[in-house]
């Protein structure tokens, strides 16, 4: 199953020159903890790093940091993992759990953004995947008990 099947497609998305207060004003109008930070170039939104409400409480407000003189560029993870849309299910939970990351860039083949899988959309897509196995032996059980009849 590639994770480009599953991923959220909707991705809320800063600049690295977004301010701070900008950035905590789109996460609070759309409910998310983080924002994808893309290059725009050619039209394509690249992402080049993440930055959550985490970053910035303890990379400013915990060290009483003049939150108008930071953008999202100066707070932003150094290093950004992401995946590619083709990838499997079990591929991405791998890279997750071997990064430390709740939250993955999903990208194309071009590097262009996708979309973005969080380990909430993992554990809610797993779970519908769960309870369709767990009515596999009650169905094999009613078939042969129908087939066993005759």
């Amino acid at each position: 199953m590639p994770i480009g099947e599953f991923c959220n497609r909707e991705v809320v998305f800063a600049t690295r020159k977004t301010s701070i207060i900008e950035a905590a004003q789109l996460m609070r109008r759309y409910h998310v903890g983080d924002l994808v930070v893309v290059d725009e170039a050619g039209g394509k939104r690249v992402p080049v790093g993440m930055v959550t409400d985490r970053d910035i409480v303890i990379e400013i407000i915990a060290k009483s940091l003049p939150v108008a003189d930071f953008t999202v560029g100066d707070i932003m993870g150094p290093q950004l993992v992401s995946v590619q849309e083709s990838e499997g299910v079990v591929e991405t939970i791998r890279l997750m759990r071997a990064n430390g990351i709740r939250r993955i860039p999903v990208v194309k083949q071009d590097g262009e953004l996708a979309g973005i899988m969080s380990v909430d959309d993992m554990l809610d897509l797993l779970a519908e995947e769960l309870a369709e196995l767990a009515k596999v032996a009650p169905r094999e059980q009613a078939r042969e008990a129908r087939t066993r009849e005759h």
